[in-house]
């Protein structure tokens, strides 16, 4: 009886195996590349620092600024004043770490919220922690300018005609300001929507001091009407001061909200090691927030000064005079809010084509822009028409999406990657920094509930 021999491999039939396997990882790695080249998010880095500048003032001064006054309102002035300054401080600070952290790894940038969440994580977990929440915040964005942007083109119209032409439904409204957006959509990146940017954040400053100065002089040449205004909290029951402060913490998290997009606009600032990418991107953002503290502080206690408890959801509804003066600054919303929208769905286009491409092997190019896209645009448009809540979508959204990734997550992430001392100075902020995350996460989502609840209660489906 003979024991077979096992057969042995020929030396070039080896080599010939681990040249195929090194040309398909090579093809691989090309395919992957040229797929990256495409992508919204790493097609292009050229991009200066004052793209950076402009791009966080447009993804920061948005629907968030109008509705300070009304949050003012529900919580008054002296814990109204104490969250927005917290919340301009804290959210500064994270939005340092996370331009520190974005090139943390020698040779390696984490051009996506989820990469740097990944990095920390793990591949799979941070996936599942980050995308989610940065989804939550995009969308529902998207979905508030969608009405914000509604909203503003029907308060242009009602002042320009001043009751001499037909009243025009809101949901109408939001489609004429959804419809430009499809077009809009198909540019390919974040630098081929500069110029768009650009306009966005020059009308957000705009819009903001003329609503400050009509503010600052209403109240001025308000006489006996400016001393009745009450400062009270808006609600008068107990209940409705509690869920009324719950939804106003939300409103104020929404209003800072640019560490969602921070990383992608990072990512088109071109980086070498001499000249790291986080020297001109903290430059712009800088230059950013000395803006944000403008427009936020001169809205915020300039409308609620004005109107007191009376004032509007959007602080623009309120004023009324001159008549040409907020017609203008409602027309200059729509330019912003048509800017934010974008800065906001890039993004979410990056993570849709990606999925498409990489995953379900769909082709790159004109047509599937075309579809996923325009798909995209018509589900936050139809969502925003059915559900135009401004001030209950603020809180909502604000405590259950923006207070994650932008108050704690950065400071989870610094700590697991950074390890500060424990106990000293850097750790302790942290630790504050996310107990009070976390408070706003599980607490003010109720009160935009509550107030999306009520506002539905007196509300006619597509009216």
């Amino acid at each position: 009886m003979t024991t077979p021999t096992a057969t042995a491999t020929p030396p070039d039939v080896m080599e010939q195996h681990v040249e195929t396997g090194k040309e398909r990882r090579q093809e691989e790695k090309l395919k992957n590349a040229s797929i990256d080249d495409w992508l919204p998010i790493t097609s292009s880095r050229n991009a200066k620092w004052y793209y950076s500048a402009f791009h966080n003032v447009t993804a920061m001064v948005g629907a968030g600024v109008l509705g300070l006054p009304f949050a003012m309102s529900q919580l008054g002035w002296g814990l109204g004043t104490v969250v927005i300054v917290m919340s301009f401080v804290i959210t500064l600070y994270t939005l340092w770490q996370m331009v520190e952290m974005h090139e943390m790894v020698p040779g390696k940038r984490f051009d996506r919220y989820h990469e740097l969440g990944q990095h920390a994580f793990g591949k799979r977990l941070g996936l599942w922690i980050i995308v989610p929440q940065q989804l939550i915040v995009e969308v529902g964005t998207d979905i508030v300018y969608m009405v914000t942007g509604g909203q503003c083109l029907r308060k242009f119209h009602d002042l320009v005609c001043h009751g001499s032409c037909r009243d025009i439904r809101l949901t109408y409204w939001i489609i004429i300001f959804g419809s430009v957006h499809f077009p809009l959509s198909q540019f390919p990146n974040f630098n081929s929507i500069s110029a768009v940017s650009a306009a966005a954040a020059v009308m957000s400053l705009t819009y903001s001091m003329i609503a400050f100065f009509a503010s600052a002089v209403k109240a001025a040449h308000g006489g006996a009407a400016h001393a009745a205004v009450d400062y009270s909290l808006r609600s008068s029951t107990a209940t409705g001061r509690a869920f009324g402060v719950l939804n106003a913490l939300g409103a104020v998290a929404f209003a800072y909200a640019g560490h969602n997009v921070v990383l992608e606009i990072q990512a088109t600032i071109p980086s070498t090691p001499e000249t790291p990418s986080k020297k001109p991107m903290w430059r712009g953002v800088v230059v950013a927030y000395a803006i944000v503290a403008l427009c936020y502080f001169c809205v915020g206690f300039g409308g609620y000064y004005a109107f007191g408890n009376a004032v509007e959801p959007n602080v623009l509804i309120s004023l009324e005079r001159p008549r040409w003066l907020i017609a203008a600054a409602n027309l200059m919303v729509v330019v912003h809010v048509v800017g934010s929208y974008q800065v906001y769905a890039m993004p979410v286009f990056d993570m849709i084509e990606t999925v498409l491409v990489k995953k379900h092997k769909f082709t790159p190019g004109v047509r599937l822009r075309l579809i996923a896209r325009s798909a995209y645009v018509a589900a936050t448009m139809f969502v925003g028409m059915t559900f135009p809540f401004f001030d209950g979508l603020l809180g909502f959204f604000g405590g259950f999406g923006f207070a994650p990734t932008t108050y704690y997550i950065p400071c989870i992430i610094w700590l697991m990657l950074r390890k500060p001392k424990k106990y000293g100075l850097s750790w302790s902020i942290n630790i504050i920094c996310i107990v009070i995350g976390v408070v706003l996460t599980l607490i003010s989502p109720i009160g935009g509930l509550r107030q999306i609840i009520l506002d539905a209660k007196s509300f006619k489906l597509y009216s």
